[in-house]
């Protein structure tokens, strides 16, 4: 018999892929879809989350996304869902739609799937926090972190989903299509049954059930559908199901850790995920020559993404803080050894530099982009020295940029603080647009700016000296450092 794998190989069929990405850049998302795979993404109804179509010999070009954190594969979407107004209808309803769904292709994508992660070659998981909108049908409902994904994964050959396998219904048109689905239940007697879960992410007011009430019915149809054993935490198999107002997307997930976590392996309080990192660089637009800073980049997570995307750019980063810097040099350690040992030529057009943020050691007029991730004074620091703190941030930024030409793309959560900066500094930097993220369940701004035509030196911002600070700002610079 020729594996459902070889199968899908062999016809390129096209699926619709499902992606979350970093909220409020769904757009930016798109066009790295677009400009790398030539597929047109969709934006969903409901914030961060994208999707769009490929053929399956593409599948291992998305997980090379930068964009992406989690993937699936949509099974079944609504566009307009209409629940029922009780429990007990609702919950029927679920029953029926688990025996009616198209589940073969993505079955089959789910397997093709695996063998592209056996090739890469997975980092062990870590166990993502839910919130109260979502919910898991299981019979576990342990916390613990399960081994590496690798051993997760049973004997192939007994999940097949056979080739002549079409999609079941409620009401199959004739005696084979039962046939064909129990060639699923009945496993050959000693092989594992495949073990899942469903995991339900839910928004909206109109609903008469909660993210855990519709994955439990959810999944106890899935399960008596497929007679698979349900487990929490060490799942073969993990159905999603997201349900936005009327909008309801069935899916197979495609990755166990978020592929955000890629490029960092010694983390700070306050890392960046790559993602974002890489969605605010894209905002730079960085062209071939660039010098591009980030003047506090923690543990390096911006210029990271920057070197491995844009390596005919230059990147200089740097810290006040000794131990976000020596974090930073790490992670550049752990690019440039896998590189290598990926084949590719040793070195990046990269610098990590300890510094003082309020007097870089570099000309005036001499960087394209300043990107950084500033201090919240959430986690660390405090708003109250980031008053201080900001404007000697632009300032000096404002001195080392390129009139005219030069770009800042700063995140942060303190928008009243930053504007009011900004404020102080309108002669020397004019917001662009803004862009409004989730990091960590905070709400922050990317603030995207341009550097106005003005001379350093030559405006009223700037007549305090830009290369002098207090004791006490360098303290508060100190206390606010990644």
């Amino acid at each position: 018999i020729v594996s459902g794998v070889h199968i899908m190989q062999e016809l390129d069929q096209t699926v619709t892929i499902g992606a979350t990405v970093p909220t409020g850049f769904e757009h930016t998302a798109a066009e790295e879809v677009q400009e790398k795979l030539e597929a047109t993404a969709r934006v969903s109804k409901n914030r961060g989350r994208i999707y769009f179509d490929i053929t399956t010999d593409k599948l291992f070009k998305v997980h090379q996304l930068k964009s992406l954190d989690n993937l699936f594969v949509v099974v079944k979407d609504y566009d307009d869902y209409q629940f029922k107004t009780t429990k007990e209808e609702v919950q029927l309803d679920w029953q029926e739609l688990a025996t009616k769904l198209p589940w073969t292709n993505a079955l089959e994508v789910w397997k093709l799937n695996n063998s592209i992660k056996k090739k890469k070659g997975r980092r062990k998981r870590t166990n993502p926090t839910k919130s109260d909108q979502c919910g898991n049908f299981s019979t576990k409902s342990t916390d613990t972190v399960p081994s590496d994904p690798e051993e997760l994964l049973v004997d192939l050959e007994a999940l097949e989903v056979k080739e002549n396998q079409r999609d079941v219904s409620s009401q199959p048109e004739d005696d084979s299509e039962e046939e064909k689905h129990s060639e699923i239940q009945d496993q050959e007697s000693g092989v594992t049954p495949l073990k899942f879960r469903v995991t339900c992410n839910r928004a909206g007011d109109k609903h008469c059930f909660t993210s855990n009430d519709a994955a439990r019915d959810f999944g106890g149809a899935v399960q008596e559908f497929f007679q698979w054993k349900a487990d929490m935490t060490k799942f073969d198999v993990e159905v999603l199901l997201n349900i936005h107002n009327n909008e309801v997307v069935v899916g197979i997930a495609l990755t166990v850790e978020s592929l955000h976590r890629r490029n960092i392996t010694h983390f700070g309080p306050t890392t960046l995920r790559s993602t974002l990192a890489y969605g605010m660089l894209r905002l730079c637009k960085p062209q071939v020559s660039d010098v591009i800073v980030d003047p506090m980049c923690g543990t390096g997570a911006i210029p990271l993404e920057g070197v491995m995307e844009w390596q005919n750019s230059f990147f200089l980063a740097g810290d006040n803080n000794g131990t976000a810097v020596s974090r930073s040099v790490n992670n550049i350690k752990h690019i440039v050894k896998r590189t290598h040992d990926e084949g590719s030529p040793s070195g990046l057009p990269l610098d990590i530099v300890q510094w003082d943020l309020c007097n870089l050691p570099m000309r005036s007029s001499s960087v394209d982009i300043i990107i950084t991730d500033m201090p919240f004074g959430k986690r660390m620091g405090s708003k109250k020295k980031n008053w201080e703190l900001y404007p000697l941030c632009l300032r000096e930024m404002a001195r080392v940029c390129k009139p005219g030409t030069g770009k800042a793309v700063l995140l942060t959560q303190d928008k009243k603080c930053f504007l009011k900066a900004l404020l102080q500094m309108e002669g020397l930097w004019r917001k662009s647009h803004t862009v409004w993220v989730n990091v960590g369940g905070l709400h922050a701004g990317v603030f995207v700016l341009k550097r106005t035509a003005v001379v350093f030196g030559t405006t009223s911002e700037d007549v305090m000296e830009p290369h002098t600070a207090t004791g006490s700002q360098k303290e508060n610079m100190k206390d606010a450092s990644q």
